[in-house]
């Protein structure tokens, strides 16, 4: 299993029964460093990456060799990641989300992500800053990619989130909350009411309203 969450800003790898979390390194009793060697990208790539994230060569080690055990290949397409995804949201339905997030994954656009594109997405997710975020979380609920976010979109991403949590989660949820859960975003982000919000609209709003960066957060761990 590979298990990536944002809710403590740390990211866990579970393989082969060893733990490990991005905010301590791994013990050489658990990694050598022979072994390390065998799973080492590309070292131009490795380098490359090196400069493009926030991660160090150890985590980009043992995350390449975490990304090569689920995906042998080297890449991974949407009903590979759907699949994995599934295991870790049990109690509800996370295709939809999965798919939404998959899209924003796959920044080349050719239904398949890589190493670099997982990497480089989860480094901005992780350890990027409120703005690269932000930026990184607006991409996400701009479904058609179109520079601009409508409440239709907020609407879809908002319900494959509560279908996925599921009702054990939210055992009062009524049907009508993601709905609800938009409505008050639109109200807030639609500075001039013209029914869709733009990039700079979106980062001010979430920069300068408490509650909207408090609920942003409550979707941290669903990444």
């Amino acid at each position: 299993e590979v298990l990536y969450t944002t809710g403590n800003r740390e990211l866990s790898i579970t393989h082969n029964h060893h733990a490990f979390s991005l905010s301590s390194p791994p013990t050489d009793s658990v990694v050598e460093d022979g072994e390390l060697s065998t799973v080492c990208y590309r070292p131009e790539g490795l380098d490359q990456l090196l400069q493009q994230t926030k991660f160090t060569r150890r985590e980009l080690q043992i995350l390449y060799r975490g990304f090569k055990n689920e995906c042998p290949s080297g890449v991974v397409d949407e009903e590979t990641f759907k699949l994995i995804y599934s295991q870790f949201f049990p109690q509800g339905d996370s295709s939809t989300y999965a798919h939404f997030l998959f899209e924003a994954f796959d920044t080349h656009k050719n239904g398949m992500v890589s190493f670099e594109d997982f990497v480089t997405g989860l480094s901005i997710i992780l350890r990027g800053s409120v703005t690269e975020k932000l930026n990184w979380a607006f991409n996400l609920y701009d479904l058609n990619k179109d520079g601009f976010i409508t409440k239709e979109e907020m609407t879809d991403i908002m319900s494959s989130i509560y279908d996925m949590m599921g009702t054990c989660t939210y055992p009062c949820m009524q049907n009508d909350a993601p709905k609800e859960h938009v409505d008050n975003f639109f109200q807030k982000m639609d500075k001039n009411k013209d029914g869709v919000v733009t990039i700079e609209e979106f980062l001010e709003s979430c920069q300068k309203d408490e509650n909207i960066m408090q609920s942003m957060h409550l979707f941290d761990n669903v990444i």
